[in-house]
Order: structure tokens, then sequence, then C-alpha cells
């Protein structure tokens, strides 16, 4: 058996995908888009030539970076499954055609400069109609129960707490008559996280893909991120200014809405204007309501107790370009959500344009920011930025809320491998840049006396 990662390894996080071939099958465990710069940007291609043999793609969960590759598989004709927790598969849609709208909507405005420049046309990386055509191959697995995705590889899903539907998957490969068994963490969520259950963890492998966004650090405890959370939403209402935050549409729009739900109920604030600007955003919040068989104790409690639609008179779902504009002409304190979450594109750069230069404004990051992107900028104290080509001055206050991260600190990804690693499995850490794959690898070989591989791009892992 041959794994090969065809992205996140490298120091890359984005751009998920493994090609594992057997003497038998060939499939990909992930196939997603690379995002933050332009130098992440420009490696989304096809994951594999068009005459290459694939039998199925299996999905950890529906994160663009690990689903917008899907359609670009479509384009090169393959019209085989695609697997995923029913979960997973409503998430993948629904991004999937908002990536695809993106694509055309952003090569059409290039274009348009290129034709200024009497420079030739380009095609966009993928239309709606290649999104549409692998979307039709969406096919649900279930929780926790083997299923044959390939000749001789079954595959098990298992939550892995980090978005609605996301899962660790080991896969069960009949290979010279032996079951290897391989093991593919996806993203692990913490196990502080509201809304979603805890990670669970395989107890047996022979090789383990880890990923390792975090695994040189842990996060804000997340207590702690809440009640600064609830102290900059005070202050900022209490003076007038707009609260931005960059938001992930799935994930962490809905626990920012939930967040504010629990302050208006507990009188922590007094209600006002919320604006969800972001219809990603808003059709995800319907699909999490789908999907409450998914939810942990305290979530299904909260929302038993009392509809959030009860807490959260105030907030305002704007789905349509005129009602995001019309948000610059609100006075007085406002929060808004708006993607995307590294603010490289979408509705939140135009806010960051109006409001950046004002030192009345509020920037909460609240989720992972890609080298090269405006929100790793803003991270990193940048006093200026450019924004659609023009300098912006910073003079807003930026905020920089980790514990809400919907990834696995230090702590939590080595207490998921700790119960995988009696199993002594072999391990490559991917999905994270170097310097946090080595402090990992470090803590592997000194906690459980288990060396570990950090490939490079297209590096073949045999086994």
């Amino acid at each position: 058996m041959k794994i090969t990662p065809l992205g996140a390894a490298g120091g890359e996080v984005t751009g998920s995908c493994y090609s594992v071939q057997t003497k038998n099958a060939r499939i990909l465990v992930d196939c997603g888009l690379f995002q933050g710069g332009k130098k992440s940007e420009a490696l989304n291609r096809p994951p594999l030539a068009p005459n290459r043999r694939l039998d199925a793609v299996i999905l950890t969960h529906g994160h663009l970076d690990h689903t917008g590759r899907l359609p670009l598989l479509a384009k090169m004709g393959y019209d085989g499954p695609v697997y995923g927790t029913p979960a997973t598969l409503d998430m993948t849609g629904l991004i999937l055609r908002d990536s695809a709208r993106l694509q055309v909507a952003d090569n059409d405005r290039r274009n348009r400069r290129r034709m200024r420049a009497a420079q030739p046309l380009q095609q966009p990386l993928y239309t709606p109609d290649d999104a549409e055509a692998i979307i039709s191959r969406l096919r649900p697995v279930p929780y926790h129960q083997p299923f044959a995705v390939a000749p001789g590889i079954k595959a098990v899903w298992a939550d892995s707490g980090h978005m609605l539907g996301s899962a660790s998957i080991q896969l069960l490969v009949e290979e010279d008559g032996r079951t290897k068994r391989v093991v593919f963490s996806g993203d692990l969520g913490p196990r502080s996280a509201l809304i979603l259950r805890e990670y669970e963890p395989f107890q047996e492998a022979d090789l383990v893909f880890l990923e390792s966004t975090y695994g040189g650090r842990d996060h804000r405890d997340f207590r702690e991120t809440v009640t600064e959370f609830v102290r900059i939403v005070q202050e900022s209402v209490k003076s007038g200014g707009k609260i931005l935050v960059p938001t992930f549409a799935v994930g962490r729009a809905q626990l920012i809405t939930l967040l504010l739900a629990w302050m208006f109920r507990t009188g922590k604030a007094k209600p006002f204007p919320i604006f969800l600007d972001s219809p990603m955003a808003i059709e995800a919040t319907n699909i999490y309501m789908r999907h409450k068989e998914i939810f942990d104790d305290q979530m299904t409690k909260f929302i038993g107790d009392r509809p959030l639609r009860a807490d959260l008179k105030t907030m305002k779902t704007t789905a349509t370009a005129d009602e995001s504009r019309a948000i610059n002409d609100v006075a007085g304190a406002c929060l808004v959500m708006a993607g995307a979450g590294m603010c490289n594109a979408g509705r939140i750069v135009h806010h960051l344009k109006a409001n950046l230069w004002k030192p009345g404004t509020h920037v909460l990051i609240v989720g992972y920011q890609g080298h090269g992107s405006l929100g790793r900028q803003l991270v990193d104290g940048a006093k200026e930025v450019k924004i659609f080509g023009e300098p912006v001055a910073v003079k807003a206050k930026i905020h920089t809320l980790g514990g809400f991260s919907a990834h696995a600190g230090q702590t939590d990804l080595l207490h998921w491998f700790s119960q995988i690693a009696p199993s002594k499995p072999r391990v490559v850490l991917t999905h994270g840049e170097d310097d946090q794959r080595a402090a990992l690898a470090k803590l592997l070989q000194k906690k459980f006396r288990l060396p570990s591989v950090s490939p490079a791009m297209g590096e073949t892992i045999e086994l």
C-alpha cells in the first residue's frame, strides 16, 4: 500500500488530500482546496491526472480545505462515489456551491482587469456545473459501521468533534492475506467546544496520519475566552462601536450566535443589533438544526429550554448584497458576522475596508488565519493593509480569541493519540506548519517513545 499526501503537507496546512493506492484499488481521502495567499492558492489543480484510476473518494468533513477540489475531479471525468456522513454531505454541497460561485465571480473580476490591460482572458478553476456534477456523486455513510468503499478497502467513520458531521476515518485494508489498519485523524476538535460531541479516538492502527495544526501549543482556556468575548462585547456596545467578526460560515458563526443568545438570556448584555451577513452561514445554521441528533447534551438542553430565536430578536440575517451594504449606515453599536473567516474574500473584506481605519471599531479574530491572508496580517499587527489594491490604515482594535478555535490544541491532540498509542503505529504528521509539526513530533517521541515523519507534498509513505 502506498499513501501520498497531495496537500496539507510540507508545512502547508490547507489542501488536505491523500492518495491511497493498493494492489486492487485507489481512493482519495479528502480533496481540499489550498487557501491563504497567492502562493498557496497557486497549488490548486486536479489531484490526479485524468487517466489515473480512481475508485472512490471518502471525506473526513465538509470544510473547503478538505472538499474544495472535488469539482476538479468532475472536470476530469470522475463519476464514482464520494462518501461521507450525512451532515458532512449536506455541508459539502453548501460549501461547494458557494465556492463555485466565488470562483466564477473572482475570475470575472480578474478578467475585467485583463481586458483593460489587453491581456489574455482566463477560465475559472471550476464552475457551478462542475460543482453540481460532483455533488450528484455524494453518498451517505453511517458513523461506526465498517463500509466497503473500494475493492479490499473498508472504512469506519468516528466523530472527530471538529464540525458538524466531522470524522476521523480508519481504513481496513485487505492485502496479501493481512488486514492493515490506517487511521486518518482528520481535523480534531477541542474537547471543551460547545454544540458538538467530543472526538472518539480509535484504539488500533498500523499507521496514523495525525493533524498538527496546533501541535506546538494549546489554545487559551475556552471559559477564559468566553469571559474575554463578553467583556469586549460589553465595552464595544457601551462605546457605540462596530464589532466585526470574520466568521467561518460553518461552525464559528453558529458558536458566536449561541454565545450571543446565552449573553442575552442570562442578562450579561442587553439585546443590540446583530447581523449575520452571510447567505452561506444562514443556510449552514439551517443544516445544523436538521442534525440535532449529533449535538452534545449541553446544547440539546439549551435549545430545549427555550428556542434560540426567542433570545435573538435583534439578529437580522442579510442575504442580499444591498442588505449587506446597508449595514454601513447603521449608527451605534452592532455586531457583524461575515465571511470569509481568513478575511481573504467575501463580505467581511468590504466591512473591513469601511471600518478598519476607525479607532472605535473592534475586530474579533476567532479562527485560524493562513499565511499571506489579510486576517494573518491583522493578527501579526500590521499598521496598514491593502484591500482591493487600496491602502487602509489599521486603527481598529484587533482581538485574537484563540480559545474559539475548532481545532484541538496540543494537549487534546496528545489525548486523542494516547488512545491509539499502545498499538505502536507508525506516525505521519500532516496539516501543520513546520514548527507545529516539529513540536508535536518531539512530544510524541518523549511521551510515547514513537518516532514520526513529516512528509513533503507528494512524498509517498509505503506500508
